[in-house]
């Protein structure tokens, strides 16, 4: 996406992305005449001796013939290489893939042999497929400073020793988002000739190339061409990455984009994206994982930590315990990484297909911290011949069964629930390969009342992010000063000067005039003591565009900050 040491590549102004959006939303009409190119049946692949990670069909496999769906984050290593925690936090989330920033020298400080030597062992130690990208051929063609694809091809030649044998844990994606706005029918060929010097060279793994218009796609380059780039491939191990960013606001573009791939047994991820809007717009992260999840296609969110523009930061400063509200979203909300992701096998019994002894059923689950509209639930661990990956939370009525959320670990907090009213729900515990074990015992649950939670202490910090004309980008950050957990909330405050609401990430906005009442997504219910929760919005308003003056939590006056 963007370099942690520069302005943000996308931070452009509004008119340009205003033409840039209007041109997407032809590309979204015109791409139909380019889609039949697409969609012509593809000449049978070369075969070749499987050697790792591969593809077949349009599909991303394991040496074992397993299926692999890659979910997981971008980390910005080559700026932040003293994070070696990194790699450890995100996969304690349930990622089973990271994709990792380095730089071939031509932009930024070289990462050599030794040091992606050590990155591929860190991957392999925390059990997640590595996927490495040169970032230095970021927007080539429309920034000078960016390097191209022939050098990047060179440098994965240089780290060949480095890589040769690792075609089961590492994923090559030659350059990040390698051609710019300008011309972007130029990325063809170069993108071509890179995937063939690495042939040439001798490497089997699978190779992902990044999409031009600095990974979007706007203008269809990527998915007219991507056919004769995949056929010029000798291995047929060949993946496409789209970045999908604020002008994929729409689920049709989402599902038009990626659905197109998909017929036309092309393999593809979503290899960056990101959910907060900006004053260029509203990405509609929710489309994007839900079709993901259905088309059974890879996601990796950006990022990890470290942007220049904080907006992007899953983790804050770095910091498992202070996941941003996008972080919540990307790791545990609907369709998000606990609930959906899958160790590679190969971590599993060796890659072993015939892993068929489900874990042990997890101990009974325990209900605390509830509220009228959400529990916590905790239990014992289950256990496994080879490893437990993950749990899945049901609710229980009679003989029928709804999902209630997922965990990687051994807790999770189940919302939306109606105010005085019995649940009950017991949890399933399931490996890498989906054995799932019998169901635990239950747990019922009363939940309470409501009203307002007496005794909250809170403060509310609200800043303005960014303005353009008729519009602004906000950020409300909501801190329990009290000794205990907030565990369902509801914040209200009052506009000063008209303003109006138009998107809000972090909770469910309603408004009637100038009174404003956010009640909570589900993955920011819960305030920790002497925690935060952030919300951001953006909005339309006039040239003064004041703070509000006052802010509730659950009836409770907060103090500013």
């Amino acid at each position: 996406m963007r370099p942690a040491t520069s302005t943000a590549r996308s931070r452009q102004s509004p008119f340009t992305v205003l033409l840039k959006s209007l041109a997407a939303l032809l590309g979204v009409v015109l791409l139909g005449a380019l889609g039949p190119a697409a969609a012509q049946a593809r000449p049978a692949p070369v075969e070749a001796a499987v050697t790792g990670l591969h593809v077949s069909n349009g599909r991303l496999l394991e040496a074992n013939g397993n299926d692999f769906v890659m979910r997981g984050v971008n980390h910005a290593h080559t700026w932040y290489p003293g994070e070696t925690q990194s790699l450890a936090d995100i996969k304690a989330f349930g990622a089973n893939t990271v994709r990792v920033v380095l730089s071939d020298g031509h932009r930024w400080t070289r990462n050599g042999p030794d040091e992606v030597a050590g990155i591929v062992d860190d991957c392999k130690s925390n059990r997640m497929i590595c996927v490495l990208e040169v970032h230095d051929t970021t927007g080539y063609g429309e920034d000078a400073a960016a390097g191209t694809l022939d050098h990047a091809a060179d440098y994965w030649i240089s780290l060949k020793d480095v890589l040769a044998g690792e075609e089961d844990y590492v994923i090559i994606n030659i350059g990040n988002e390698p051609w710019g706005n300008t011309d972007p029918t130029g990325w063809t060929a170069p993108t071509t000739a890179a995937v063939q010097k690495l042939r040439g060279a001798g490497f089997a793994h699978t190779i992902m190339v990044d999409a031009p218009n600095w990974g979007q796609d706007w203008q269809g380059v990527m998915r007219a061409n991507a056919q004769a780039v995949y056929d010029a491939d000798t291995t047929g191990n060949l993946i496409f990455s789209i970045h999908m960013y604020s002008l994929y606001s729409t689920p049709q573009a989402i599902t038009d984009y990626l659905q197109a791939f998909v017929d036309a047994e092309l393999p593809l991820l979503i290899g960056e994206f990101g959910g907060p809007a900006d004053q260029w717009g509203d990405p509609d992260e929710d489309t994007m994982m839900a079709t993901a999840e259905a088309l059974d296609l890879g996601y990796l969110a950006w990022s990890w930590s470290g942007n220049t523009d904080p907006i992007l930061d899953l983790a804050i400063d770095f910091d498992p315990s202070r996941l941003s509200s996008w972080g919540e979203r990307i790791f545990h909300g609907t369709n998000g990484i606990a609930q959906t992701s899958r160790e590679a096998t190969v971590f599993s019994g060796g890659g072993n297909p015939d892993d068929t002894k489900a874990p042990t059923p997890p101990g009974a689950p325990t209900a605390s911290m509830v509220t009228a509209a959400s529990v916590n639930l905790t239990w014992p661990a289950a256990s496994d011949d080879v490893a437990v990956v993950g749990y899945d939370v049901v609710q229980v009525s009679g003989n029928a069964e709804t999902a209630a959320g997922s965990s990687a670990t051994t807790s999770a907090t189940v919302t939306g629930l109606t105010a005085e009213t019995t649940y009950t729900f017991a949890v399933y515990a399931r490996d890498a390969v989906g054995n799932r074990s019998i169901r635990s015992a239950t747990v019922n649950v009363t939940t309470d009342k409501g009203g307002p939670a007496p005794g909250v202490s809170c403060s509310v910090g609200y800043r303005v992010v960014g303005e353009w004309p008729g519009g602004f980008q906000g950020e409300i950050t909501i801190r329990n000063t009290g000794t205990t957990a907030i565990n369902g909330w509801n914040l209200t405050f009052a506009f000063v000067n008209g303003q109006t609401l138009s998107n809000v990430w972090g909770g469910t906005a309603t408004q009637s005039g100038s009174a404003v009442s956010v009640a909570p997504a589900g993955y920011t219910t819960v305030i920790t003591a002497n925690g935060s929760i952030t919300l951001g919005f953006t909005g339309t308003g006039s040239t003064t565009n004041t703070a509000p003056m006052a802010f509730t939590l659950s009836g409770n006056t907060c103090t500013t900050a």
